[in-house]
């Protein structure tokens, strides 16, 4: 190329300038930061039912109660999941140590309702399309008898 031709500024370089780029929220870095040291937490052979229990505890009312329950309804419905921390969350995985299903409190990503969420390892493919989350706001019977079933399913 020849030193007196001037190369055009691509989009990117020219708008490098005035766009500011999108980082992580501090929700998300937290969650980050805390997912590290459950892996840290794993290599010492930390145990997982303790650190489940603990972040359960931290939980602000009514979250606690609700993954209090959910503790309870996954362990006997599932007796073959492992708890056991994911991204600072109460979660639970399959003997390959692959997360099955976990608890999203409310206050974790400051939303207006707690989640219980399915990874890609549930087995709850129904059709071309199925529901990996759910939203609560209060465990009723309806609700636990129906978490207790999905969860039955999502290890079968």
């Amino acid at each position: 190329m020849n030193p007196k031709q001037v190369r055009p500024k691509s989009a990117r370089s020219a708008a490098g300038t005035d766009m500011k780029a999108k980082g992580f929220t501090d929700e998300e870095k937290a969650a980050m930061k805390e997912r590290a040291r459950e892996l840290t937490a794993a290599r010492s052979k930390a145990d997982g039912e303790d650190a489940v229990l603990a972040k359960i505890a931290e939980m602000p009312e009514p979250d606690r109660s609700m993954a209090k329950r959910l503790h309870e309804i996954i362990q006997a419905s599932a007796p073959v999941l492992t708890p056991r921390t994911w991204y600072g969350m109460p979660a639970y995985a399959d003997q390959d140590g692959k997360v099955v299903c976990f608890f999203q409190s409310a206050k974790k990503f400051n939303t207006r309702y707690a989640t219980l969420g399915f990874s890609d390892a549930a087995h709850l493919d129904e059709g071309a399309m199925w529901p990996t989350a759910f939203a609560l706001k209060e465990l009723t019977a309806a609700e636990e008898a129906i978490i207790g079933a999905l969860v039955k399913k999502a290890v079968s």
